[in-house]
């Protein structure tokens, strides 16, 4: 027995002019503002936190290999810091997201498809 899908609700396609005039709204704004300080931030810590450790490799060769625990040296234990530094950033993001961003945009979507 086949089941059929039911077909897509029908949206209010918003018009170029709801779009400029949802993107000048508060609403959109606090979303817009809500993105930029949490990832600005980050981002140019990151980048700091990066360059730290290339300018590190670099210019520092004695100091990223000194040996913390037999052949584990400083260069390596900041290198896998890079990776769980990016990985911790990401989760971050994902429950800023979910809990401040997500609920902004969804009900500035809902308010566009409904058309009020």
């Amino acid at each position: 027995m086949a089941t059929e899908t039911p077909p897509p609700a029908k949206h209010h396609l918003p018009s170029p002019v709801e779009f400029t005039e949802a993107q000048a709204s508060a609403e959109f704004g606090e979303l817009r503002r809500a993105h930029r300080s949490f990832a600005f931030p980050l981002t140019i810590a990151f980048i700091a936190w990066y360059l730290l450790y290339v300018l590190l490799s670099c210019y520092a060769g004695g100091f990223m290999g000194t040996e913390i625990a037999g052949n584990i040296n400083v260069a390596l234990v900041l290198g896998l810091a890079q990776f769980l530094t990016t990985f911790l950033i990401a989760w971050w993001y994902a429950r800023h997201a979910a809990a401040k961003l997500d609920p902004r945009a969804e009900a500035i979507k809902s308010r566009m498809e409904g058309g009020a």
